[in-house]
This record gives C-alpha cells, structure tokens and sequence, in this order.
C-alpha cells in the first residue's frame, strides 16, 4: 500500500517525509522525482506484546510512503505529477499554516485554508479533464459501433462528470462492483483515500481551532485530518532514547508522534487493520483489508498457510492485557478456535493451523 505525500513548495512535507522514513531526500527530488520510503506503524499494542513475550525477534507493520514532486505550476502544467499520484493508493497533503520570515511561500503569504482549497480544485480538475476526454472517445466510437460495454461506460463516464462538476470528489460517489472494475485502471485521483497534515509551529499543536476549520469540510469530503509540527517532530527524532523523547512529549502535550497518528489515519483511510503473531521467538504485526477472513489473514503470513488452512486459534489484545497472559486466558474462555468464516477484527492475535 502506497501513500504519495504531496504539497505547494515550502509545506515542509520534505522534513516530514525524513521524519517518517528516516531517508535523506536526495537529488531525486530536485530533480521532480518521486522518493521512496517506508515507514514503521507505531501502535502502543506491539510495545505492550514485545514487553510481554520478550521475542527474540520483533517485526512491525510497515507503511510505503513517496514523496512526490511538489504542485506548482511546472509539474502541474507538465501532468507528470498526477501520474505519479494516480499511482498511490492514498494521498497525504501536508498544508502549511506555520509562520517563518526565513521561509518563502509560493503565494506571498500563509493561508491554509487556500492552499487546501487550491490543491483539491487542481485535483477535481485533473479528474474532470480525463473524464471529458474519455467521453468524447467513447461517444466517437459508438457512433461507429453499436457497442454494450462503451455504451454503458459512457454512461457511467457522464454521471461521474456530473458529480465531478459539483466540485465533489469521486471517493463521494457509490459505485456497483462492475463500475469499480469498468474504471479501475483510470487515473482518477479524487477516489482515493486523503489526509491533510497541517503544519504548525510549536505554539499551536494545541489549537484545536485551527483543525476546527477544516473539520465540515474534511468530515463532507471524507478526509482524515491532523496537526503536525514538522519542526517539532524533526527535534524528537534527534533525541537518543525513548525516555527522553516521552518526556519531550509529555512536556509540550503531545500525546502522539506524528509518526503515530499519520499511520494510523493513513490505515485507516485505506481501510486497513493490524492483528499479531507472538510467541518467544517473534512478535509481529501484520495488516489486513478489515472484513477480511482467517484464510485471507493466514495468505498475508505465507500463502501456504492460506492453501493449507484449517483453523486458527483467536484471542483478543484487550483480553490477554486484562488477563496478563495466555495460560489465564484461557482459564477465563476467552481463547477460542475459529474456522473459515470466522472475520478477523482490529487487534486479533492469531496462531494459524494449517496442512500442505
């Protein structure tokens, strides 16, 4: 799962995207092109079962993060960028709403609020300009050919115009299993899952208004939302140990990293869970598209364990915290044997039984 991080010149998604990947942002980005990185989930459950099962081995889910030319009118004019954004599976824009003399912005002066407006209009742009050309072809070739399939394409094609001239993103618009198969392969970037990261000095982490303000308009567009101090988080990053970092934390308020939220509001836009694998030897964390079964789970572990399943023994995160460990939860009932239909919910630990 990839998500692109996109934004005017000057955000700060550059120190963002350091902060995230722990990369050094090389000439490929000077050059206009995307960079590449990973990023670990950091979810306070995985600390809770490595401090628990003591693994000589521990693993956490990783989230791939590009960080994508920046939008300005060169790579907005040349196209280049919204190819590389089509093929992310979910967008993180980081806004600017910090202050800094010593830091130029593209338009003269600081406006959030703009420049989110400014990116989602680019955005709903490139969407409807596809859309039309798609709709001219397709009304070209059935006038030749009588074809079912173009006709009903062209149909679909001229409901998502409509939506689309209403300045609402495809991610709004509901779709039949066959219309999501007819457009998969489309570039259009406004179905796809979005977060804002709005960037802020130290002083207002804590204002809740400035969020406030994009909050209608995220909660209309489903987009997730957060605050983030780039300058801030790139200060805790250079701190040795994790006492020190929560102790920083704990004094400006912070409850969670930036690392911390931005994953988990980039799991959940992609509609994804995190469920575990523990013992003496290993503790991971692995993710699953929520509503998935035991099998799909197993087949994200190793595809044999998928092919070969036969059941899975299940217990919950809340439930072996509360009990302190395994052999008292299974005293309680609470330790149970699911098979193929059983759905695999957020924080699951499972142990898979299989033969091949």
């Amino acid at each position: 799962m990839k998500v692109g991080i996109i934004g005017l010149p000057q955000t700060g998604k550059k120190t963002l995207f350091q902060i995230l990947t722990g990369n050094e942002v090389t000439d490929a980005a000077k050059a206009n092109k995307p960079v590449p990185g990973a990023a670990d989930i950091l979810d306070s459950r995985f600390n809770a079962l490595k401090e628990m099962y003591e693994p000589k081995k521990q693993v956490r889910a990783r989230l791939e993060l590009v960080l994508l030319p920046r939008l300005e009118p060169e790579t907005i004019a040349g196209g280049d960028v919204f190819k590389d954004i089509a093929d992310m599976d979910a967008i993180c824009h980081v806004i600017r709403a910090f202050e800094d003399d010593a830091v130029y912005h593209a338009s003269g002066s600081v406006n959030a609020w703009r420049d989110f407006e400014t990116v989602n209009a680019e955005l709903l742009m490139h969407d409807q300009i596809f859309a039309e050309k798609r709709i001219q072809r397709l009304t070209d070739e059935v006038k030749k050919i009588k074809d079912e399939a173009r006709q009903k394409e062209l149909a679909l094609m001229q409901c998502i115009q409509q939506h689309l001239e209403l300045e609402n993103p495809l991610r709004l618009m509901a779709l039949t299993p066959d219309e999501e198969k007819m457009i998969r392969s489309y570039p259009f970037i406004t179905r796809k899952k979005m977060v804002i990261a709005v960037n802020v000095s130290e002083e207002d982490l804590g204002n809740r208004d400035l969020l406030d303000r994009f909050a209608q308009s995220c909660d209309a567009q489903a987009i997730e939302a957060m605050l983030v101090s780039a300058k801030v988080e790139a200060e805790i990053a250079l701190l040795d140990t994790v006492a020190e970092k929560q102790e920083f934390l704990e004094a400006l308020g912070i409850e969670k990293t930036a690392l911390e939220v931005l994953t988990l509001l980039c799991l959940r836009s992609l509609n994804l869970i995190s469920f575990f694998t523990v013992g003496k030897d290993e503790v991971r964390q692995w993710l699953l598209r929520q509503g998935s079964t035991a099998p799909r789970a197993a087949g994200v572990i190793h595809s044999d364990l998928e092919r070969g399943f036969i059941r899975a023994e299940v217990f919950s995160f809340e439930d072996l915290m509360a009990c302190k460990s395994e052999a008292e939860l299974k005293k309680t009932g609470r330790f149970r044997v699911e098979g193929k239909t059983y759905t695999v919910k957020d924080g699951d630990i499972l142990n898979i039984r299989f033969s091949v």
